[in-house]
């Protein structure tokens, strides 16, 4: 029999949704990160970006296939593109998520899965490199 999904483990939706949530409360603040994502005046609580990054999530970790049906293949590098991310940028962004993934309510086996993903992606989404700082 396969070992449960990290989706299921967590205990599915509820979970991921609670942990984006977390995540874009701290991002809607910050001032490195927080005016990339407000860009849209008419969704001033980032409903849209929260939803595409809480059915990517989802679907990564082994839950239903709802991004792909919506949005195709993730492309998260040619996704993020237009945005200047910078090791700055990257940094701030995965504060807010280790910070939301250590507020869940996740076993440490799990946590441990999250942190590495999370922290494999932010360094992926690099695209501007800073003088003196390696990216």
């Amino acid at each position: 029999m396969p070992e449960p999904s990290l989706y299921d483990r967590v205990g599915g939706m509820p979970f991921f949704e609670k942990l984006v949530d977390r995540f874009y409360d701290g991002i809607r603040h910050d001032q490195v990160v927080g005016p990339m994502y407000d860009t849209d005046p008419d969704d001033p609580e980032l409903a849209g970006p929260r939803r595409r990054l809480t059915l990517f999530l989802v679907q990564y970790w082994g839950g239903p296939t709802t991004y792909l049906s919506e949005r195709g293949h993730p492309r998260l590098r040619a996704r993020h593109s237009p945005f200047p991310i910078n090791a700055a940028a990257r940094d701030r962004w995965l504060v807010h998520m280790r910070e939301a993934i250590d507020a869940s309510d996740a076993g440490p086996a799990e946590r441990a899965q999250l942190h590495a993903y999370m922290t494999q992606a932010a360094d992926a989404m690099v695209n501007v490199e800073q003088p003196g700082l390696d990216a």
